[in-house]
């Protein structure tokens, strides 16, 4: 697929290299001239413009992106080429950065925003996976489909542990989407069991998680 992103600061770069290795076409868009580094992401396209301006977008051609990254520094220019990116070339999947935590309540699909990923929120959760055992730790959300990417690792007195996949009624709107176990990565079948330690992956919708803490806690199957 093809993948514009703008912003082509150290976060921008990091993301570009990742999709290259995934064989992906990427766009690096940068208005800075000493923040065009090509060298650094030699097998990318680079363009030097503003991502804010239309022009710039055309010379992009943003039309034929699948995805669009905004990657900037700047939550403002953020907004902005994402709803450009949405409205005047209907770009199918934009993914924004949030820079702030203050701001996060604009990157929703109102300013044409997918998904929007707060580092700041994002570090945090990744502190509170790292020690927290029994309570749900919100990792991301999706804005469209109002979904959260949640995890929770069972302990040891979990009453679900011991139980197969397939024998649990989860709340609705909840999927559980992998089992993290040990150094493996499971992909959940009905037939798998649960054991205590593992670490549980779930979409969920936001109004959900407390049926689903419940039902971990509990085990109101």
């Amino acid at each position: 697929m093809r993948v514009a992103i703008a912003g082509a600061g150290n976060v921008g770069r990091s993301i570009a290299r990742e999709l290259l290795d995934n064989g992906h076409e990427v766009l690096l868009i940068e208005r800075e001239p000493k923040a065009l580094k090509k060298q650094t992401v030699p097998d990318a396209a680079w363009l030097l413009a503003d991502a804010c301006e239309l022009d710039s977008l055309e010379e992009a051609r943003l039309q034929d992106c699948t995805v669009v990254v905004a990657a900037t520094g700047d939550d403002k220019v953020n907004l902005v080429v994402s709803l450009l990116a949405k409205t005047e070339y209907g770009v199918p999947r934009v993914v924004a950065r949030i820079n702030h935590p203050k701001n996060e309540w604009l990157f929703n699909e109102s300013w044409g925003v997918d998904v929007a990923v707060s580092t700041p929120r994002l570090l945090s959760a990744l502190v509170e996976e790292a020690v927290t055992v029994g309570d749900l730790v919100r990792l991301l959300s999706f804005r469209r489909g109002e979904a959260n990417l949640v995890e929770v690792t069972l302990p040891d007195d979990a009453p679900i542990a011991g139980h197969r996949v397939g024998t649990i009624t989860w709340p609705r709107d909840v999927a559980l989407v992998a089992i993290l176990r040990d150094t493996r990565v499971i992909t959940p079948s009905p037939d798998d069991p649960l054991e205590a330690g593992d670490e549980l992956m779930f979409l969920a919708a936001p109004d959900m998680e407390h049926e689903l803490h419940d039902l971990i806690a509990r085990g109101g199957r």
